[in-house]
């Protein structure tokens, strides 16, 4: 990028008008009409309105951009990318289950008012920042609030932390892949030399007790085969790394790196494969649990609403949590992968249509999810909800494929689903790695610009590096703790501090003219009521709910002891301490009186894109 330095204001201007000449004819058709009654308007306006102070004082530094950025080969590679990053395992597994325990039917009701007023506004705004200012999550705040860029260097600590824990579950995907090419699944029967006493198969089997102390071939298959949990006591003695998930996880990372390194080129067009797939196991899997006996059960169950739930704080914590994590705003991503578009695309229609699949997909996995629900209810003779209980990856891992073992054509449902688990864990991963790499590369074009390639190994050897304590045989402990404490309300957290350096320090006002400058008109009421006030009250309530006291932290039969909560608190705070850092060190570095720090990190630098929102609002002053 090329800083200009300007002597007068008359040279300035003319700079000025030449650069937004030149810009608009690579960026803007539309406004190429008018370029030159916006020329003429910035010439006659003077400096006040090209960003001077009236008196005479410097102007505030102009940042060109230049034509050397990547971009998207064709649109549906930019739309594929955002459905692959928020469709994820979370819209199979948790949606389900927290529909289902926040009042079935009556669930719909917060989740889609928590979407219309928080999750979509600020889904559409970080696309928005994305597209206008073309850079990634670090640099980005030189050109709206400098003294918020500690936001960027969190984002990617965070993102770092879920590559540590994410892919893992991918990796446990794959061993099931593997296992699966079988006649008779692993984890079928309890024959099996892992298997022990407590392990009750009660399919194809008359006079079954089923016992508090009864374990199911595909609990014992996932526990004591794939994780090996029972040869660690807990967080203290995690055990010894297992080979067999270290080399899936390996090959993992392997097919992570060939599709970033050569940035949207190639991970654009493997996402026609990753993000479309999965809608078609969907399909089959829907239609195949449609069929099965008990079926019904399970969607009564999911959908039955309880009109009494939404008197509960806790249900609507539970939407508000659920919509922010499931669409995504606030990792980095959209910022990321939305600065790859060109400048005049419809971010507007791409946050609508984008966020629609993702609801969509949610809700139909829950029919997927509770058709089999019913049919294991049914087939144990058994009430749905005591079928239902497992939740997060064990419903994936342990209730899912055990209904499958049992049905027609086990061995064919059982690759294709944990393919489509691959897939949907493949495409978050693309979305989380190259939120970083474009935040690092944007950050550090002169160091790291022409050594992507380089960068990228680097960045998935340390990610895999940072995963092998999920891969002992304790890792399901960590994966636990990662996922609550190294995400959780951090990024929440992010979110809120982002959107009100956008709306309150940016100004709602220049961000509106933004979109205009775009899109070609002003976002409405709506959206700036959204971005201004309800959309950070839905962030400040998921912070402040998410920071009561819990319930205890478990899994399985562990329950995690209270120094390993500790050991959370830090793991989050040392994410999100990079802001007041930065803060510290920006007043602290900046020459001058607190009152001109303070006017220099709140100023945004300005772009050729800045001006011609600016040339537009002034076209229209009498």
């Amino acid at each position: 990028m090329i800083r200009l330095h300007d002597q007068s204001h008359t040279e300035t201007d003319t700079a000025l008008c030449t650069q937004l000449l030149l810009w608009l004819t690579f960026h803007s058709p539309t406004a190429r009409q008018d370029s030159a009654v916006m020329a003429g308007s910035l010439t006659r306006q003077g400096s006040p309105k090209a960003g001077y102070s009236a008196n005479n004082a410097a102007p505030a530094p102009v940042v060109t951009q230049t034509e050397s950025r990547d971009k998207w080969s064709k649109k549906m590679d930019f739309l594929l990318s955002v459905i692959g990053f928020a469709v994820d395992l979370g819209n199979v597994w948790r949606f389900p289950y927290v529909c289902y325990q926040n009042g079935g039917g009556a669930f719909l009701i917060p989740y889609i008012l928590m979407a219309i007023f928080g999750g979509v506004p600020l889904f559409y705004m970080e696309l928005a920042l994305g597209q206008f200012h073309r850079t990634g999550a670090i640099s980005i705040w030189k050109h709206i609030c400098p003294i918020f860029k500690g936001i960027g260097y969190s984002i990617c600590i965070i993102a770092l932390y879920v590559s540590f824990y994410y892919n893992t579950i991918i990796a446990w995907a794959l061993f099931y892949f593997y296992s699966s090419f079988s006649t008779i699944l692993p984890w079928t029967n309890c024959d099996n030399v892992w298997n022990t006493p407590d392990c009750t198969n009660y399919f194809g089997v008359d006079n079954v007790t089923w016992t508090n102390s009864s374990r199911s071939p595909a609990e014992e298959f996932y526990t004591r085969n794939v994780l090996e949990i029972h040869k660690s006591s807990g967080l203290k003695n995690v055990g010894g790394v297992r080979w067999q998930l270290m080399l899936c996880l390996f090959l993992i990372f392997t097919i992570v790196y060939f599709s970033l390194w050569k940035g949207v080129k190639t991970s654009g067009k493997v996402v026609w494969v990753t993000a479309t797939f999965p809608y078609i196991v969907l399909f089959i899997l829907l239609i195949r649990g449609a069929t099965l006996p008990g079926a019904w059960r399970g969607v009564v169950f999911y959908l039955k609403p309880q009109w009494g739930k939404l008197l509960e704080t806790s249900v609507w914590v539970d939407a508000a949590a659920q919509i922010f994590f499931s669409l995504g705003p606030g990792f980095g991503v959209l910022l990321a992968l939305s600065s790859y578009n060109p400048f005049t695309n419809n971010c507007y229609r791409d946050a609508i249509v984008t966020s629609l699949v993702n609801c969509l997909t949610s809700f139909v996995s829950g029919f997927v999810i509770f058709t089999v629900l019913g049919y294991m209810a049914e087939i144990r003779k058994v009430e749905v909800e005591d079928v239902a209980k497992d939740k997060g990856p064990s419903l994936l891992f342990i209730t899912y494929p055990e209904a499958i073992a049992n049905m027609m054509g086990s061995t064919f449902f059982a690759i294709i689903f944990f393919v489509m688990m691959i897939m949907l864990g493949l495409d978050s991963t693309f979305g989380g790695l190259e939120a970083i790499i474009t935040a690092v590369l944007d950050e550090y074009p002169e160091q790291l610009g022409h050594r992507r390639e380089l960068f990228v190994l680097g960045l998935v050897v340390v990610c895999f590096l940072g995963s092998l304590s999920t891969l002992t045989n304790g890792g399901a402990y960590v994966v636990k703790l990662l996922e609550e404490f190294g995400v959780g309300s951090s990024i929440i957290a992010v979110g809120f501090l982002e959107a009100i350096a956008v709306s309150w320090f940016y100004g709602i006002k220049r961000f509106s003219n933004d979109i205009q400058s775009m899109l070609g008109k002003s976002p409405g009421l709506y959206w700036q009521v959204c971005w201004v006030a309800i959309s950070p009250a839905f962030l400040a309530y998921i912070i402040v709910s998410s920071l009561l006291k819990g319930p205890p932290l478990t899994l399985f039969d562990y329950k995690y002891p209270d120094w390993s909560i500790t050991v959370g608190y830090i793991i989050g705070l040392s994410s999100f301490i990079w802001i007041p850092i930065y803060m510290v060190y920006k007043l602290v570095w900046t020459p001058g009186s607190l009152k001109q720090r303070l006017a220099v990190c709140l100023r945004p630098e300005r772009t050729i894109p800045d001006i011609h929102a600016e040339s537009l609002n002034m076209a229209t002053v009498p």
